[in-house]
This record gives structure tokens, sequence and C-alpha cells, in this order.
């Protein structure tokens, strides 16, 4: 008898095989004695369609909905179904006495398996690896304390939940909203309230009225400073008289020091990262996206295994990774490029090993992202797998180093009844700053300040009154709307809301990139530079839909529930009762809803990769995705969820013709192309036909109704 271990993906799968010594192959496996080491492509299984529950329901109908299937039903995806017949097939192998679900420690990971499993209706017993790390020995370690498949059943209601809730939402708003408006309309349970926060962001932008006002800047006795009002603690002057008549006030006048206020400031290290903490530096720092960032810290974790597991929520480690710290803090030692930070954690003799770094109540399902205790070969990475893997590395020494401290000093010079302030910062203690992990403005620069003390007279040598704006508001990023999203608390006024939204921001660490990246997809923000902006459409949706729908406060409740399905505090069907009434009033409430808003046509210019992307047509084979063109065909964006559509430029060059972007729009839209001309691929005649779209959608065409051209 042997036992079954299904990773998530070929790769893993590979490396599994290679540490249980798997040589054999077979068609979608590795194999030896004792076990059989096969895996999944991402997801095999999804969620049905609505079709599949009546095909009636293929067509969008307002009288339809709300589509609210009794029992959620599952199917294979149709480009994968060849992995997942190999699965079935193994899963249920007579020789097959025990499984192992070696996907991903996470809540998705956890669905990919159990969808997969019990769509084959598998009944064996099966059980977890969950490792943090991919290195040969987390991998023997974690098949040394394999745990029952049970103890993770709610983390799976969890991840079930997410995906049905998403389903529900998703189909019936979008296609409620649609059919409301006549535009295409895509609307996500959490991509909403993301793009909300972008809107609103740029309504105040765009409605923000700027101001003149003016600083009044003094030089005395050598030193710099700026006229404040100390009441107010501002420096802003809003009357041109006012500025210039203090600034003349004071010329040539003398002053005194009235204040030297000094205060010590301590700075802790920084915490170790989070997904979220590293996609947001490695945007400030280098520009990457949040996707990206995943992208190269999934590739460090399952190619390179230099560091743990990156789709995780905590920024701490357990108390049993207290071993394993100094195996780490030895390979990163020897490597020369870090030596001069790392030997002074190696030589301290005790670690400082406090709560900011150990803390078994801060880690759910993972613990913070570190290095591994694996031999680094810096020269192996590619430029972006270096600096994401070096901000990792000096996060990981910083929090063993001390503190930084550093002193303000703030003078206030007063002339006549005119206050003037100076302030200034004095370094005095560096402390883990010396590892230049800091983002450009955390960490203050060491200013010269006058030597002065209260009491002493300084003459004023110079005054200007400076003119200035106010600005308005900044424009989102990724790395403050990834931010945002993790806080969605703090735009939720009531407060005892705000505490219950800590636990539950806009999505997960792991799902946030592509939220992100749905929003750029569906053309309802757009990058510029570094900045996020709403479109035209974008900026509409959030006109429409109702508060409940763009609220953070719904789906920040929502993402609670889900986390405490996973802890076992909630019940599923709690939950889904929830999503369902959500789901029945949003219909109702675009069936009532009296605002009038025009959209842009669908037919949008998408950016990708530096190119402009027409969309010709709405997809006549699954009626919800968008037509775009290749360099071969058009094709449906819906392909990787199974639709077939495909209308090949080439598909009737035997009759002297290519299919165009403008024949494709008119066979989309008109289903037919009259009198187009045609010349006889066996006689080489000129002709003129009809090409015709074929009633299966399937972007086959025909020639009907061929007539010869009399030549003159």
């Amino acid at each position: 008898m042997k036992t079954l271990v299904v990773a998530e993906k070929p790769s893993v799968g590979r490396d599994i095989a290679r540490v249980l010594k798997c040589g054999k192959r077979g068609e979608g496996f590795l194999f030896s004695d004792e076990y059989i080491i096969s895996w999944a492509v991402g997801h095999l299984v999804t969620l049905c369609d609505p079709e599949d529950y009546d095909k009636e329901l293929k067509k969008w109908r307002i009288e339809s909905l709300p589509i609210i299937p009794s029992d959620i039903k599952t199917k294979v995806i149709t480009d994968t179904k060849k992995q997942f017949n190999v699965l079935k097939k193994l899963m249920n192998d007579k020789d097959v006495s025990e499984i192992v679900c070696a996907t991903d420690s996470g809540r998705e990971g956890e669905l990919i398996f159990r969808y997969i499993y019990n769509l084959v209706k598998c009944k064996k017993p099966f059980k977890r690896l969950w490792i943090s790390s991919m290195t040969d020995s987390s991998i023997k370690d974690g098949f040394a304390n394999l745990k029952d498949g049970s103890e993770y059943d709610n983390l799976y209601l969890s991840a079930k939940c997410r995906s049905e809730a998403d389903w529900l939402v998703g189909i019936n708003a979008s296609r409620a909203f649609t059919l409301k408006y006549d535009a295409l309309l895509s609307i996500g349970r959490v991509q909403t309230p993301t793009l909300a926060i972008l809107a609103e962001r740029q309504k105040e932008i765009n409605e923000f009225v700027p101001k003149t006002y003016w600083e009044i800047n003094a030089v005395f006795d050598g030193y710099k400073s700026v006229w404040i009002d100390l009441k107010e603690n501002d420096s802003k002057i809003f009357g041109k008289e006012k500025a210039f008549s203090i600034a003349d006030e004071i010329k040539g006048k003398q002053g005194g020091v009235t204040s030297v206020e000094n205060k010590e400031n301590k700075q802790p290290p920084p915490f170790l990262y989070d997904l979220t903490e590293l996609q947001r530096e490695c945007n400030r720092k280098y520009s990457f996206s949040a996707k990206q960032t995943l992208g190269i810290a999934q590739d460090l974790y399952e190619k390179r295994k230099l560091i743990t597991y990156p789709r995780t929520d905590s920024r701490y480690l357990s108390d049993d990774m207290i071993p394993k710290i100094k195996s780490t803090l030895s390979k990163i030692n020897s490597v020369e490029q870090y030596r001069e930070f790392s030997e002074y954690v190696v030589g301290l003799e005790k670690l400082p090993l406090g709560k900011r770094i150990i803390d078994n109540s801060k880690i759910t399902d993972h613990h913070a992202i570190i290095p591994t205790d694996t031999k680094i070969n810096i020269m192996a990475l590619s430029d972006a797998e270096f600096k994401v893997f070096d901000l990792i590395v000096r996060r990981f020494l910083a929090v063993f180093y001390p503190q930084y401290i550093y002193n303000t000093t703030k003078i206030i010079t007063t002339v006549d009844v005119h206050n003037f302030i100076t302030k200034g910062t004095t370094i005095i203690q560096e402390g883990w700053t010396v590892l230049n992990i800091q983002s450009r403005n955390d960490k203050k620069e060491e200013d010269t300040l006058p030597n002065v003390k209260k009491g002493d007279s300084v003459m004023n040598e110079a005054s200007e009154a400076v003119e200035k704006q106010t600005v308005p508001p900044k424009m989102y990023n990724e790395a403050n709307l990834l931010s945002a999203m993790e806080n969605a608390g703090r735009f939720v006024d009531d407060e005892s809301l705000k505490e219950q939204l800590k636990e539950g921001g806009l999505g997960t660490p792991a799902t946030r990139a592509a939220i992100i990246e749905r929003l750029l997809q569906v053309g309802y923000i757009q990058r510029k530079g570094k900045t996020l902006i709403p479109t035209e459409k974008g900026m509409k949706l959030i006109e429409v839909v109702p508060p409940e729908l763009k609220s953070p406060e719904t789906t920040g409740k929502w993402e609670k529930g889900l986390s405490s399905i996973s802890k076992g505090k909630m019940g599923d069907e709690r939950f889904m009762g929830s999503i369902k009434r959500y789901v029945n009033y949003l219909v109702e409430q675009s069936k009532t809803s009296i605002k009038r808003v025009d959209f842009p046509k669908d037919e949008r210019n998408l950016k990708k990769g530096g190119k402009r992307i027409t969309v010709l047509g709405k997809c006549p084979k699954c009626e919800n995705g968008e037509i775009l063109e290749n360099s071969k065909s058009f094709y449906c964006t819906n392909w990787k969820r199974g639709c077939k559509f495909s209308l090949w430029k080439n598909c009737i060059e035997n009759y002297g013709k290519t299919i165009t972007a403008k024949d494709a729009k008119t066979l989309i839209k008109e289903r037919k192309i009259i009198n187009s001309d045609i010349t006889l691929p066996q006689t080489g005649e000129k002709c003129a036909g009809d090409i015709i779209l074929k009633d299966d959608n399937s972007g086959s065409v025909e020639i009907v109704n061929l007539q010869r051209k009399r030549e003159n």
C-alpha cells in the first residue's frame, strides 16, 4: 500500500519527491515503493456557473435574480482536466491507503485540496503537511510531524465560505448593475470597497481648491527660523499684508531666545515582515507592484528556498523557532555582504528575544517572513530577487539591534510679540538604522543647531515673506493603498466597529495584490507612474452602488467573520446566511435605485505592458467575457475559466481573406459580414460572399452566398 502526496504545483511536488526519494516517473506523478507524489496546477476545480444549474441562467435577465443555489456545486476547470483525472485515478486507487495534503499551508491551499478531494468523492483518510519553508530539513520535519486532516476543517470552511460569498456577491451584483446601467460592470465583495477608497480620495482631489498663504523665514545670528502661531501651532499666514508687515517689522531688530526644549526619542527596531509590509516596502523603495513582490517572494520560498512562507499576516515568531534563529544567523554571517552587520548579532551573549519578536499569541497559520537556515548564494539571484531577499535579511538582523535614539531640539526665538521656531535633530545612537533598511523619511537627518540657551539675545539678520499654496491630498500608490486595505477600520466612524475591524481589513495579505490587479484589469483604475488613479468608469460605479457595497465596514466585518470560522468561533451557516440576505438586498437596491448615470462605452482602451488593447465586444459564447486581440486570434478574457471562444485570424486565409479587428468586431456584433471579397482556393476566381459566425459561438465561421464577380 502507498501514500499519495498532493502538492499545489509541479515544482513543489518535485521538491517533495526528491526529499522522499521518489525517482520513478508516471503520467502526472512521481513515485517510489512507499509514496506517490502528484500535484494540482493551482486550482483544478472551480465553482459552477449559473448556467450549470439552469441553461436559462446563461442569459442575463433581472427577473432571474438573485441567483442563490441551495447547494453551491463545483466542477472541473476544462484547461486542467487532464491533471484532475490523474488525481482522481490516484485518490481512488485501491493501492493508495492514505493521502497527504501538501498544498500551500494556508486558506487557499486548503481549498484547492478539499475541492479536488470532495469532487472525486474520495473517502480515504488524509493527513496535513504544514510547513513554513521549502528547505529539505523543513520538508523532512513536516513529514515526521503530519497532522490529521480534520484539524484543518475550520480552515477549509473559512476558505469555502470566502469562495462562495465572492461568487454570490460577484454574480448577482455584477449582473444586476450591468442590466440596470447597460454597461458591463464587474462588482466584488472586496474589490468594490477597495475601489471606493481610491474614488473617495480622487473626489477630495477634484474638489480641492488651493489657497494662497505666506510663511516668514528669518535668520538670527546665523541660524534659520520660521514664524509660528504658538496657540494654533501653525506657520501659515492667510493674509499677504499681515505677512509682509511682520517681516518688515522684525528686520534688524534684537530678539531673545525664550525657550529651548530638548527631548530624547527612542525608536525600537521595526517588526519582522508580514506579506503586506514587505509589499509596501518594495513599492516604496523599488516601485514593485504588490503582485510583483508576491511573485518574487514566492520564488524565493519555493525555488530558492531562502525565505519562509511569504503569504503570512503575522510579524512575530513562535517560541519553537528559537533554536532555528542561531542557525539562520550563522548562515547569514557566512555571507561577506552581511558580515559587518551580522557579526554584532552573532557576538551577543544572549539574543534579545522579547515580545516584539517572539509571541505565540500573535501567530495564526504562519510566523513572520524570515530567511531560512540554508546556504545562501547571492550570485544566483536575479536583481529583483536580491532586492527582496536583502530587505528580509536586513529586517531580520535589525530586530536584534539596539534602539535608534535621537534628540529633538525646539528653539523659540521672540522679537516683540512675534515667535519663530527652529527645529533640529541630534543622533545619539544609530542602533538598528545602521542596516539602512528604513525608507527615506523614517530616519531623521542630523542638523547643525545653534549653540544658544534660554535668555540669550540674538539679532535678526534677515526676514522674508514667502508665498505658498495649500496642496491637495496625495493620490494613492500601492504602498499606501495596501495600508488602507489592511487598516480598513480607520474609514469607519463608529468606535466599537473600529475595534472589531482591527482583525478584518479588506482582503488578506495573500489576496490584496490580486484585488488591485483585478481593478486594473477591468478598467476601474489605471497606473500613472507610482500612483493609482480611478477611471471615469470606476468613479461612476462608486456613485451608483449602495453604501453597503462600497463600505470597508461591511467587508471588514466579513473578513473578521471568516477569521472566526477558521478559529472555530463562528458557524459557516451563520456567515453564509448573512451573505444571502446581503445578496437579496443588493438585487433589490439595483431594481429600485433611481440614480441615472451614463457609463463610458465598454469598447474601451486598456493598457497592458505599455500597449493599448481595444475591447471588441462582449463574448457571444459565455456572454460576460470581453473579446481582445492577440497576434493570432481574437479571444475571450474568460479563457482561464474555460470559455473556448477563439476567432482565428487565418481561419479563411485559403479564401484570400484574413480576419481583421474590424471584421471581428462586426462578426461579434452583427454575426455576419455581407458581400466580402473572396478568392476561390481551387480556381483563384474572384468572388463575393457572406462570412457567418457559426451558431455554436465557438468562433468558427463559414462562407455562404458565394457569387462570382463579372470581369469588365
